[in-house]
């Protein structure tokens, strides 16, 4: 999912299962969606086996979870049927389903191939649908009768080569939708079937998205129509690279901040939970990969941070995501000099002094600054020796912490200072990260907790690599009290500054 949303699609749906049998995997699957991975959802919502109570208590859940978008389907034929079969107190069709005003915003009318579908649609249409999409199909004469004889022709000679089959699919996927451009669609709706390479492969074939020019139009993904958060527009930059975690951590908020942090000095982020850690298959196995590897000493742990510095990892225990930012492989030779060193950074961003955005929030016409930024582990000497430099470099600004919570720093406990943030015509300034002292206390105990839950724990139990990385987590957290800090370091000149010029000598 994260690797479809950042090619900025309309929506993307979530099917409930035939029967209604994943309703509660359906409904939790749509939260997430909507407000973890922060993409326009719509749901899908059928008749099938649901008495009227079971729909009420989704509908209520929908709108509790701030989705917006259902998609209301009759359903297939229950299990054992050849038909449809009216479940005793439940619905019919799909258009008693259709009552936009349940949630507030859209309900979806959707068509497949039969000669009454212009009918029924009109009434469902009548009925208060926002939205008007096709159910999947293979034939694009069908939609401007099932799968042509060609196609099954074409997949009879290689149907047991799994390749060959994926990349007629695609073939097929993009001239069907080249067809489809060419007679005046202007939307394309794909079913990637948990298959989103495929996907993202047709739309690269057709010109409409191009891998390199994946732009990010803020520091973190904005929620597209969330009620609870659709007004929110600044953060703690901490997050950066684990957004969901902020997310979980900031669900029961009453409000959202907007404009302005505020000099609140007790946010009320919810507890670390097992929900801090979950991560998806795919980054799992990157992880396994990159990560789980022989460790002599402490200088191969600081070796890996340098390797992913350096593009030669695709995965972080501190990032979510794969990979580096491409903001930040404007430093990352800098970064992986400072990371042999025993820095070793887990967030960091260049100095930027009004460049041109692209950003559709902000508008056209707009301008982004962002101070130079850089967060990272190091022993207490180590952080002695880079205090020391500061005091000769006065635009910098630390805080630095050890997982006791040992405080030291050059700046207030309450001082909030922008780190990012754009001018727009005809807009206030808006500011998407900052550097907040009393978020940065609560950050500290999650990017702690990841030396041993989010590494150190996937080695196997009796691998003697666990003992030598448990053995520098204690060095940073438990054998050697006080020893090892996690700072925070802004340089706040961002024209003729130079964040690293502090570790020459270090």
């Amino acid at each position: 999912m994260d690797r479809m949303v950042v090619h900025n699609p309309a929506f993307c749906d979530i099917t409930w299962g035939a029967s209604g049998s994943t309703a509660d995997l359906t409904l939790d699957i749509a939260a997430r969606m909507q407000n973890m991975v922060c993409v326009e959802t719509m749901m899908h919502l059928i008749c099938t086996n649901m008495p009227v109570e079971q729909i009420d208590q989704a509908l209520d859940i929908v709108k509790n979870k701030g989705l917006q978008n259902v998609l209301a389907l009759r359903g297939n034929s229950p299990h054992g049927h050849d038909k449809f079969v009216q479940l005793r107190g439940g619905f019919a069709c799909a258009l008693d389903l259709g009552h936009p005003d349940v949630i507030g915003n859209n309900s979806v009318a959707s068509i497949g191939g039969d000669h009454n579908d212009l009918s029924y649609l009109k009434k469902k249409v009548d009925a208060g649908a926002k939205f008007i999409t096709t159910q999947m199909f293979y034939d694009t004469d069908v939609f401007l009768k099932f799968v042509p004889s060609e196609v099954s022709i074409a997949l009879e000679d290689i149907k047991d080569n799994e390749e060959a089959m994926r990349s007629y699919g695609i073939h097929l996927g993009t001239e069907m939708c080249k067809k489809i451009l060419a007679n005046g669609i202007r939307t394309l709706h794909l079913y990637t079937l948990n298959m989103e390479k495929s996907a993202l492969a047709i739309l690269s074939n057709l010109g409409l998205i191009e891998e390199a020019k994946i732009s990010r139009c803020l520091p973190w993904r904005p929620h597209p129509t969330n009620v609870f958060w659709v007004k929110e527009d600044v953060r703690p930059i901490f997050w950066a690279n684990r957004p969901k975690s902020y997310l979980s951590r900031t669900m029961e908020w009453d409000e959202y901040p907007k404009g302005r942090w505020g000099d609140s000095r007790n946010p009320l982020y919810g507890a670390l939970t097992d929900n801090q850690f979950i991560r998806s298959r795919a980054h799992d196995k990157k992880l396994l990969e990159d990560w789980i590897v022989p460790l002599r000493n402490v200088e191969d742990v600081h070796e890996k941070f340098k390797d992913f510095c350096h593009g030669k990892l695709r995965s972080n225990p501190w990032s979510e995501s794969d990979g580096f930012q491409p903001e930040s492989m404007i430093i990352n030779e800098q970064l992986g000099r400072i990371n042999i060193k025993g820095f070793l950074t887990i967030n960091s961003q260049p100095a930027v002094n009004g460049a041109k955005s692209d950003c559709h929030i902000g508008g056209p016409g707009g301008y982004v600054y962002q101070k130079g930024y850089l967060e990272f582990f190091c022993s207490k000497e180590k952080l002695d020796a880079l205090v020391s430099n500061c005091s000769a470099l006065p635009s910098l600004t630390y805080m630095a912490m050890n997982k006791e919570g040992t405080w030291i720093s050059n700046i207030s406990e309450t001082n909030v200072s922008a780190v990012t943030w754009g001018v727009f015509p005809q807009r206030e300034i808006i500011q998407p990260t900052v550097v907040d002292p009393a978020s940065f206390l609560v950050w500290k105990d999650e990017a702690f907790e990841i030396w041993s839950r989010g590494w150190a724990s996937l080695y196997p139990e009796d691998d003697p690599s666990k003992k030598v990385l448990e053995e520098s987590y204690s060095l940073i957290v438990l054998r050697v009290q006080n020893n090892y800090f996690l700072v925070s370091l802004v340089d706040n000149d961002y024209i003729n500054g130079d964040l690293f010029a502090v570790f020459a000598d270090l």
